[in-house]
């Protein structure tokens, strides 16, 4: 425990889900931890929570597709916590659907919303993370399915962010900055959501599973994340982790 103190954190789309878990493990390791996104009052929810636990949280609105408001988010983290160390991509507008049904439209917001995104946190973060930094950004199976029918679009954006991430890693080793992706399963609100429209695809997908169940926001994903951001991975960078209970087969 406490493997984080004196940390500070960013974790975009930290209001529910997969970031809302993160932002809860990294706060229980004693990081301060700021939750950006779209919606002021699932941002006041976890950042209670986080209180309630006797953490420290922020909430900052952002929308990650725009540039003035990143920027205006980075400013406000260093301004209230004195520095910022920890960043976590996690908002991302997905893309699904098949090759000739998904819009150019959609495509694009999965392309703003994600690996643009990230590259433009990552750099607006830059100056702050120097000398002891940690990014981590989320990626998907989705690019690595035994059917990726229907999850080309979203795979293709979570690949460029796997890309990002490696040239990242490479670039910023020296400046003690360290990158590295999860790419996650867990029972989140999207998630959800997915498998009341897709019952049997659901039902096939989780039987693939070998640990045969979908990971926990916080205990798996989040307390995971607060591993790789911690010192006692300060020798990992560049890697993609599945935390996906073994299901997928990573080249």
């Amino acid at each position: 425990m406490n493997m984080l103190n004196g940390k500070v954190a960013l974790v975009t789309g930290g209001g529910q889900g997969v970031g809302q878990g993160i932002a809860h493990a990294l706060a229980a390791e004693g990081a301060r931890v700021a939750v950006a996104g779209r919606t002021r009052a699932t941002l006041e929810a976890t950042c209670e929570d986080i209180r309630r636990r006797g953490g420290t949280a922020l909430a900052v609105e952002c929308d990650v597709m725009s540039q003035a408001d990143i920027d205006r988010c980075v400013a406000q983290v260093v301004e209230a916590f004195g520095g910022l160390n920890i960043l976590v991509n996690n908002a991302h507008i997905v893309p699904l659907g098949r090759i000739l049904e998904v819009s150019d439209e959609t495509f694009m917001l999965g392309i703003d919303s994600g690996p643009l995104a990230t590259l433009r946190l990552m750099r607006a973060c830059y100056p702050h993370l120097k000398g002891d930094g940690a990014v981590v950004n989320l990626a998907s199976s989705a690019a690595v399915r035994w059917d990726a029918s229907g999850y080309g679009h979203y795979a293709a954006t979570k690949e460029a962010i796997r890309a990002l991430s490696r040239g990242a890693a490479c670039e910023w080793g020296v400046d003690g900055i360290r990158v590295n992706v999860i790419a996650p399963h867990a029972l989140s609100p999207g998630l959800r959501g997915w498998v009341d429209a897709n019952p049997v695809e659901a039902e096939a997908f989780f039987s693939s599973i070998p640990l045969r169940r979908v990971g926990d926001c916080e205990a798996d994903i989040g307390r995971a994340v607060a591993f790789l951001v911690s010192d006692n991975a300060r020798y990992l960078t560049g890697a993609t982790i599945p935390l996906d209970g073994g299901q997928a087969r990573w080249a």
